[in-house]
């Protein structure tokens, strides 16, 4: 085991917690921290395959800095949020944004997080290990783990209402449902209660389902969603281009234009790299261009 004792396992320490593996009263795929290497070890001692989880990573479900959220009152204490979380629950106006007072930087052992400037963890997906322990011990169980592949998701966690959301937080989601309106996979997010955590009054995504094609984050009215992708890439027409439109016809962001019969073009500009229009084009005249990568979450 790692030796943290950082019990998101369950248990409240590592010694407790292999105890009650080798009595075989404890799943042994529960340790977030040991990773793949530890599940291979238990693997070999117990004499029986485990299924790792797959990697994940921290992320911060709230956008709302300084510049967009409402403060109740002015805080002059220790600065720590749960020093500020035992003063009436803290003062920020909405009841499950972040404090921004970095308890989680303090916690973190492989100092994956640090604060923005807007008093936003920002988390390094190269050094974060998805352990959990940041997600325990954050007073309002603001961060919580996600697919490290995920590149897509919703920064927000209120169970409020739209106009009560306004309010106190320029960024918070309203529940407008555009995002699932405009998501062109059935069953990728949906306003319902989710395996997140989500109480119904905000959208869940569904992550086995979701690509991180980024339309929801481009229609999102209140800038809700954080966009993992450092460089988005762009879909380019070649000259093959016969206009039949059917790219025309799956573009949410009206990026391509042409005449019938005619080679469309791609405003660079507009396109997010969904590849919805790669996707339908019946004679491949299609490519993206530009590559994936991670940007640090904000």
């Amino acid at each position: 085991m790692p030796g943290l004792n950082c019990g998101v396992c369950g248990f409240p320490s590592c010694a407790i917690y292999a105890h009650n593996v080798a009595l075989g009263q404890a799943e042994p795929d529960l340790c977030l921290a040991g990773g793949e290497e530890l599940v291979e070890t238990l693997a070999a001692i117990l004499g029986r395959p485990i299924k790792p989880a797959g990697p994940q990573l921290a992320a911060v479900r709230c956008k709302g800095g300084i510049s967009d959220a409402v403060e109740r009152y002015s805080y002059d204490g220790p600065h720590d949020c749960r020093s500020n979380y035992i003063l009436l629950g803290g003062n920020k106006a909405c009841r499950y944004g972040c404090l921004g007072f970095g308890h989680c930087v303090g916690v973190c052992p492989y100092k994956a997080i640090k604060m923005g400037p807007e008093r936003i963890p920002i988390i390094d997906p190269k050094a974060c290990t998805g352990c959990g322990i940041c997600v325990k011990d954050c007073p309002r169980r603001v961060i919580e783990l996600i697919p490290k592949t995920q590149l897509i998701y919703l920064a927000c966690r209120t169970e409020d209402k739209g106009k009560e959301v306004k309010k106190v937080c320029k960024k918070g989601c309203i529940t407008c449902a555009v995002c699932v309106e405009v998501c062109p996979y059935e069953g990728a997010i949906s306003i319902d209660p989710g395996p997140h955590g989500h109480k119904g009054n905000i959208p869940t995504i569904h992550y086995e389902k979701c690509t991180s094609c980024g339309i929801c984050r481009a229609k999102c009215p209140t800038d809700s969603f954080v966009d993992r992708v450092k460089v988005r890439p762009y879909a380019i027409i070649s000259l093959n281009c016969d206009g039949c439109e059917e790219c025309v016809k799956v573009c949410e962001m009206d990026a391509i234009e042409g005449k019938p019969g005619k080679k469309h073009i791609v405003t660079k500009e507009k396109c997010i790299g969904c590849g919805r229009c790669f996707a339908v084009c019946p004679i491949r005249a299609i490519t993206v261009a530009g590559a994936l990568g991670y940007a640090k979450a904000i």
